[in-house]
């Protein structure tokens, strides 16, 4: 039996830490839910998709591999397959063999799709400003972007890499969409 006035090895989160970590979770759980109510009820695509076209309309031509696609979207290889096979049969992206030694499958936003995805953003763009920019004054912003960003480079480096590159590249840009 252990003293209870024994430190534990790993010590529990004070309840000041404790109340803003339960925030944090809800807020991670509950905006991406939010975000794809909103697509799925306005557009018919879910977050997931309205993410895979808005990374193959960042790509140059439009086009990426399905690995860096899955990575850049955040999602698994099957997950990405299931949702390039829906998008495919709307018309948005279209699959092709990779040339070179692999077997690999490129992903290609076609002209339609890049009109979904031009048709897609203002709509979640209003849904991003309600839920976070018109919510939160340009100093509590900063701080949570500042926050997440941090965040992000302690769980996964690569992941905070690309970030910081697309902020380099949208910093002054109003509009990022092709």
């Amino acid at each position: 039996m252990t003293d209870a006035s024994e430190e534990p090895d790993e010590p529990w989160l004070s309840a000041e830490q404790l109340h803003q970590w339960v925030s944090l979770v809800a807020m991670v759980t509950t905006l991406p839910v939010s975000l794809d109510a909103q697509l799925k009820r306005d557009q018919g695509i879910n977050l997931f998709e309205y993410h895979v076209l808005v990374e193959l309309g960042d790509a140059p031509g439009g086009v990426r591999t399905m690995s860096t696609l899955a990575s850049l979207a955040r999602g698994s290889l099957s997950r990405l397959s299931h949702a390039v096979s829906r998008l495919e049969a709307a018309g948005w992206v279209e699959r092709r063999a990779c040339g070179g030694a692999g077997r690999r499958t490129e992903a290609l936003l076609t002209a339609e799709g890049r009109a979904k995805l031009r048709d897609s953003a203002p709509g979640h763009v209003r849904e991003v400003r309600r839920l976070i920019i018109d919510t939160l004054t340009a100093e509590e912003l900063a701080h949570l972007g500042h926050a997440a960003r941090r965040v992000i480079a302690a769980t996964d480096p690569e992941i905070a890499a690309t970030v910081a590159e697309r902020s380099r590249e949208h910093t002054g840009s109003a509009n990022p969409l092709p």
